[in-house]
């Protein structure tokens, strides 16, 4: 066996495509999560069909789905599902596929923080921690821990026989800050993990006590501030598997390893670990930078190098969609799977080498996977390769040409400017100018955006279409389309 560092490239023999080689410890022998945020730009079932023997193929062997307003939600809670969520048909067939695929599916749904799909309904918005602000869920009110009764209940309907539930509770802002907790913690003296930890620990006990056999999981950052005793005097080690997430390429190997430690000294048996392949870099990022991941996950095996093979139960690769209910979308599902393929295949085989990149442009059926820059040009024959070829040439060109045309070109901005325009006026040899390549450059954004259109309707539907063209690539063409009939309009002036 051939045991190298992750990242070593030296000395390896690249001529080998062979995919089933080991290396260097890895997370292989555990479960291997692929993140589906639904919340924004769900894919539509007959892409999730194609893409999950890719998952399966890479070396994934489970889904971490998380639904928010894209689950078929009834009765009392059909406020929260969205127009285009799924249908119990549909939800049945994703379970169905993921079964074929050798991918055990864990549902996540949020039951403290990053609320806003429900607490912006008028139904629960007095359910709020602080009545202003929609995103965390106030812990002191039997309605809330009704409201969560409910959504676990219709949750675990749809997914019998389930082993896990990701139960969500990160970033829960704003926490302390609604009256009732502000006298909760003046009259007992608490501090706010104190809250956390007594909602966490009641949400975790309903699960275990109302589906036996079913494990909660929960993000670990809002419990990282806690000591090890007031961890262990919690209790939540016997209900809880805790989910330590950090994104980051310069993830402090040291500082993980310790807070594992530390949880394991609070005694809690099993931990999970999250990195990310997309949805880490920027809210409205449109194109991977695959080496952000390679990086984080370089780091992340140095951490599972160095803890108890036994603690680690599993990874999950977070792929956001969106920050949060209310942010655009960020790089679409198509866009990150070259990213997604490193991520699993540096997990299978516990390192990024160029038997590695040779076997991973294999299977996504590439020439070429350029891990240092946003813009690859190498084409790739997995579901979904055209979205990132057309997208990556509205965004590098069409869009930034565009931009300098419009910002930089000396015609334009020398006689054709916001004045000139507002009064239409315009010397008529300056159309002669402009006017040629405005009109290639529009013709060129009609071309693109006619077959991205075409492309991103196979996989999404059709709000989220009409979502990432007007937000991404609409303003453009708009823009150039208004300049050209501007320009007429001021050459028939001087007319």
């Amino acid at each position: 066996m051939e045991t190298r560092a992750a990242g070593d490239m030296d000395g390896q023999n690249s001529d080998s495509k062979n995919c089933a080689y080991t290396t260097e410890k890895s997370a292989s022998a555990n479960m291997i999560l692929v993140h589906l945020d639904l919340k924004g730009a769900p894919p539509k079932v007959s892409y999730l069909a194609e893409v999950f023997p890719l998952f399966s193929a890479l070396g994934a062997n489970g889904l971490l789905i998380e639904y928010e307003d894209t689950f078929p939600y009834y009765e009392e809670l059909l406020p929260l599902r969205a127009a285009h969520a799924y249908s119990p048909q549909e939800i049945q067939e994703i379970l169905m596929l993921a079964q074929v695929n050798r991918l055990e599916v864990i549902p996540l749904i949020q039951t403290f923080g990053h609320m806003e799909f429900v607490l912006k309904h008028k139904e629960f918005a007095h359910l709020r921690e602080v009545p202003t602000y929609p995103n965390s869920l106030n812990p002191h009110r039997e309605e809330s821990h009704q409201l969560l009764h409910g959504m676990i209940r219709q949750m675990m309907e749809h997914h019998p026989g389930i082993r896990w539930l990701h139960i969500g509770s990160d970033e829960v802002y704003y926490l302390g800050e609604g009256e009732e907790s502000k006298k909760i913690l003046s009259e007992n003296g608490w501090a706010v993990e104190d809250l956390f930890m007594c909602h966490l620990k009641k949400v975790a006990a309903h699960v275990v006590s109302t589906y036996p056999g079913v494990r909660p999981i929960a993000w670990d950052d809002m419990l990282r501030p806690a000591s090890a005793q007031t961890l262990t005097d919690s209790g939540l080690a016997q209900l809880v598997e805790p989910m330590i997430w950090d994104y980051t390429p310069n993830l402090d190997v040291d500082n993980r390893v310790a807070l594992i430690e530390k949880y394991s000294q609070s005694g809690f048996q099993k931990i999970w670990l999250a990195s990310a392949f997309k949805g880490a870099t920027g809210a409205s990022q449109q194109l991977t930078h695959i080496g952000h991941h390679l990086q984080n996950h370089k780091r992340w095996l140095q951490v599972i190098r160095r803890i108890p093979q036994d603690t680690l139960q599993g990874v999950a690769i977070t792929g956001w969609q969106r920050y949060d209910h209310f942010s655009v979308l960020c790089e679409l599902l198509p866009v990150g799977i070259p990213s997604l393929a490193v991520c699993l295949q540096m997990l299978k085989h516990g390192s990024y080498s160029e038997q590695v990149a040779a076997c991973i442009q294999d299977i996504l059926g590439m020439s070429h996977l350029d891990t240092e820059n946003y813009s690859s040009e190498a084409s790739g024959s997995f579901p979904g390769s055209d979205v990132l070829i057309l997208i990556t040439q509205v965004l590098f060109h069409l869009k930034t040409p565009t931009q300098e045309f419009l910002e930089r070109n000396r015609f334009v901005s020398g006689w054709f400017s916001p004045f000139h325009r507002k009064r239409k006026m315009i010397h008529p040899i300056m159309v002669q100018q402009i006017e040629p390549e405005a009109v290639s450059l529009l013709s060129n954004w009609a071309l693109v955006l006619g077959d991205l259109h075409a492309a991103l309707l196979k996989i999404f539907p059709a709000v989220t279409v009409d979502e990432w063209m007007e937000e991404y690539s609409m303003p453009y063409y708009v823009q150039l389309q208004e300049l050209v009939e501007d320009l007429n309009t001021a050459l028939e002036n001087q007319t």
